[in-house]
């Protein structure tokens, strides 16, 4: 990882959810206090069961939180880029690390040791409310996904992925297009399946006329069919 001096670490921390509204005194005050790290594509930032407790601020850039399940298995949690942050659980509670996390592309992030953020978060009303809303977001996501994996059959749970990720893609007259296209192994590393499980829902899912493979890019033709597939109890 490479150290960054840039005039524009201001301009960066304004792109960060959790600090929208923050006046520009407050936020240089904040990047003065933070490490800026440029990371290489597939090069890690956190690893599971470190004891690190800065927080992390993606000002740039893409990266995948993951955990090893076993035989050499990965679950993916899920991506994310500018504006979001990670790290924030053990900086306040100072416990180990819950994930891995990896540049999927080059990246640059803001690092604050966490006894700062805990301090802006103290002092900052707005920041504070933004990150209880935050935490208690992705308790509910975590709540959904967990009856996901263990209420739900297996196509089920690549439909609905394959929803999920439609929406945060973009849809636009019942079309989203994913570029590029998951990988069999990264869908099925999302919702705890094989590989071949997938396989064979995208081509079930390709024979009712609901997506396609267009080279480098998957294709949901009908989203308002995955919605009602996705709601649809039956395996």
């Amino acid at each position: 990882m490479a150290a960054v001096q840039s005039k524009s670490m201001l301009l960066g921390l304004q792109k960060i959810e959790l600090f929208k509204g923050l006046d520009s005194y407050s936020l240089r005050d904040i990047a003065a206090q933070c490490r800026w790290i440029r990371c290489s594509r597939n090069e890690y930032v956190m690893r599971r069961g470190d004891l690190g407790c800065e927080v992390h601020f993606v000002v740039a850039g893409s990266l995948r939180i993951t955990a090893a399940a076993g035989r050499g298995r990965r679950i993916i949690f899920h991506d994310i880029g500018a504006g979001d942050i990670f790290g924030e659980h053990s900086a306040l509670d100072g416990y180990e690390r819950l994930a891995d996390v990896r540049a999927l592309r080059e990246s640059l992030i803001a690092f604050m040791p966490g006894e700062v953020f805990r301090s802006i978060v103290a002092s900052h009303g707005s920041v504070r409310e933004r990150l209880l809303q935050r935490l208690a977001r992705s308790a509910r996501e975590l709540t959904e996904r967990l009856l996901e994996l263990g209420a739900q059959p297996v196509p089920r749970r690549i439909r609905i992925e394959l929803l999920r990720l439609a929406r945060t893609a973009g849809v636009d007259a019942n079309c989203s297009r994913l570029d590029p296209a998951p990988t069999h192994s990264e869908v099925a590393s999302r919702v705890g399946t094989a590989r071949e499980q997938v396989t064979r829902e995208l081509s079930r899912l390709a024979r009712q006329g609901v997506l396609e493979r267009a080279g480098r890019t998957l294709v949901l033709r009908d989203v308002a069919a995955l919605e009602f597939l996705a709601a649809h109890r039956g395996s």
